[in-house]
C-alpha cells in the first residue's frame, strides 16, 4: 500500500530532516511529528476508535484498571483495516527504516501489546522499559511508534508522555523529555535498556472526565541486533513513582494528597505481589525441570524462605544421590565381572535389535 496516500506528505518529504532529529534526540533516541496522517484518514481512525471494554482492561496485577487494549485492529473497521496493511507494507517500513536508522524492521501481526490504547482519568503509567523479545517469534523489539487520537488535551491534566534518562532518580536529578499527546501526533523511539517512558497520573477535571488518552501503537522487530545494545531477555521492567519532592516530615497532609499516597502504596504492592508469585512460579518451574518430585509442595504453608531452603535441601539431596549412582556405574563398568561379560551383554543387545 502506498504510504503517500494515509501519510501527511510533509512526513515522506522530510524524512532526513526527522532522520537528524532522531539521531540526536535526548534522553534517548526519537522524534515526534505532528500530523502525522492525512487528516481525512486520521478522522477515519477516530471515528473506528472502539469503545472502553472492561474485559480488554484487566492490568498486569489481574484486576480491572483504566487502561483498555484492543490488539486486534482488523475487526474495528475498514479505515484501521486499512491502517493494517499501511504499517505491514514494505513502503512504510522502509520509511521509518529511513527516519531511524534501523533497517530490516519487521510487522508484528499478533500487535502484542500494542494496537488501540484508552486511558480512562485516574490511570498512570510508571516509567518502565518494555520487554525485549517477541514472546512468539523470538524476534528483538526495536521500535515503538504511537500515534494520539484524542482531540483535546493539556499537559496540566497529565497523561503526557515522558522519556526518561534514569526514572530510580528524584525528578530533580533525571532528565525528562515531555510530550503533550496532542491528536495526529506521533512519537517514535527506539527500544533498549535504557529507553525508559511513562506517563503521570491522569487528572482531569469534572466537566472533561468523559475525555479519555487514545492512542495507536506499534512495535517493531528485527531478527537480530548489535551486540552492545543486546541485554538479558526480560519482561517489562517498572520503576515505581516517587513521592512528590515537597512533601516533608513537618507538612500537613491534605486528603488528596493523603489518598495519592495511599495510591503509590497500594500500586507497590500489588507489584511486588506480582513478582514474588512470578518467582514462586519459576521456582516451581526450575525444580520440575531438574527433575525433584513433589518439590512444588515443598513449601506448603511455609515462608518463602522456608520454602527456599527446604528446595535447596532437596536438590542437594538429589545431586547427591546422582554422584552415589554414578560412583556406582563407574566402579561396575571397571569391574573385572563387568569386562569378562560384555560379550554377553553385546550378543543379547544384538538379539533384542537395542
Amino acid at each position: 500500500m502506498n504510504p503517500e496516500s494515509l501519510l501527511n506528505f510533509l512526513v515522506i518529504d522530510q524524512a532526513s530532516r526527522l532522520a537528524e532529529r532522531f539521531a540526536h534526540a535526548r534522553p534517548f533516541r526519537h522524534v515526534m511529528i505532528d500530523d502525522f496522517f492525512s487528516a481525512d484518514f486520521c478522522q477515519q481512525l477516530e471515528k473506528g476508535f472502539p469503545a472502553f471494554d472492561e474485559k480488554l482492561a484487566i492490568n498486569e496485577n489481574g484486576v480491572v484498571g483504566g487502561k483498555a487494549v484492543q490488539e486486534k485492529i482488523t475487526r474495528l473497521g475498514p479505515a484501521w483495516e486499512t491502517l493494517d496493511k499501511l504499517v505491514q507494507g514494505p513502503e512504510f517500513r522502509q520509511l521509518i527504516s529511513d527516519i531511524t536508522g534501523i533497517p530490516d524492521l519487521e510487522y508484528d501481526p499478533y500487535y502484542f501489546g500494542g494496537g488501540t490504547h484508552e486511558n480512562l482519568h485516574g490511570q498512570s503509567l510508571d516509567a518502565h522499559v518494555d520487554f525485549n523479545f517477541h514472546p512468539v517469534t523470538r524476534q528483538h523489539r526495536r521500535l515503538n511508534l504511537i500515534v494520539y487520537l484524542t482531540r483535546e488535551w493539556k499537559d496540566e491534566w497529565g497523561g503526557s508522555i515522558q522519556l526518561h534518562r534514569d526514572p530510580y532518580l528524584p525528578p530533580s536529578q533525571d532528565e525528562i523529555v515531555t510530550i503533550t499527546p496532542a491528536f495526529n501526533r506521533c512519537v517514535i523511539f527506539e527500544t533498549t535498556e535504557h529507553s525508559w517512558h511513562g506517563f503521570p497520573r491522569i487528572d482531569l477535571p469534572e466537566e472533561k472526565r468523559h475525555v479519555s488518552r487514545r492512542s495507536f501503537a506499534l512495535y517493531y522487530y528485527t531478527h537480530s541486533r548489535p551486540r552492545e545494545e543486546t541485554g538479558p531477555e526480560h519482561s517489562t521492567i517498572y520503576v515505581d513513582e516517587h513521592l512528590p519532592e515537597g512533601y516533608n516530615a513537618t507538612m500537613r497532609l491534605s486528603e488528596e494528597q493523603l489518598q495519592h499516597v495511599r495510591n503509590l502504596i497500594t500500586r507497590r504492592d500489588q507489584h511486588l505481589k506480582r513478582l514474588y508469585g512470578n518467582i514462586k512460579q519459576l521456582y516451581t518451574e526450575l525444580n520440575q525441570l531438574k527433575g525433584v518430585p513433589g518439590l512444588e509442595q515443598a513449601g506448603a504453608g511455609a515462608s518463602d524462605d522456608e520454602a527456599r531452603q527446604a528446595a535447596e535441601a532437596r536438590i542437594a539431596a538429589r545431586d547427591a544421590e546422582i554422584r552415589r549412582l554414578r560412583l556406582w556405574v563407574h566402579e561396575l563398568e571397571t569391574s573385572t565381572s563387568w569386562r569378562i561379560t560384555r560379550p554377553l551383554r553385546n550378543l543379547k543387545r544384538w538379539i533384542g535389535g537395542r
